[in-house]
């Protein structure tokens, strides 16, 4: 038993058997140039793109909240103003606005005096406007 033992020892790192040629698996396993995987981060082509779009709209009328709530529909934020239509129907839009994006999941901000936006779930609103605003506005 003792003679094993010493075999044992005597087997080193440097001993062992060297990996296979190289060029014997690249031949065993070719690249194939026709490769269909795409990385997930690699730029769609122009054609096959369906680029994210941002609706700017200025009401006047309370029945323009229904084109509004179609973009969200549609998962596109808007950018609503406010500056051209009065308080009342204004309010009633805000209202109308935040039932759509309840409903989708989605949120809207005050991001400027009479400037609304509207996002669906798919965006992330970041940062905080409100303190920005209250500065210029002094």
């Amino acid at each position: 038993m003792d003679d094993n033992y010493e075999d044992d020892a005597e087997v080193s790192p440097d001993t062992q058997q060297p990996v296979a040629d190289q060029s014997l698996v690249h031949n065993l396993h070719p690249r194939r140039d026709d490769n269909k995987v795409v990385s997930l981060n690699a730029p769609r082509a122009a054609t096959n793109s369906k680029a994210s779009k941002i609706a700017l709209v200025e009401p006047r009328l309370y029945s323009d909240v229904q084109d509004i709530a179609s973009q969200l529909l549609k998962q596109q934020a808007v950018i609503v103003n406010f500056s051209r239509i009065d308080d009342a129907n204004a309010r009633r839009i805000i209202d109308f606005l935040t039932g759509t994006v309840f409903a989708i999941d989605g949120d809207i901000e005050r991001i400027g005096d009479a400037i609304f936006l509207c996002t669906p779930k798919n965006f992330e609103i970041t940062g905080d406007l409100s303190a920005t605003l209250g500065e210029k506005l002094k």
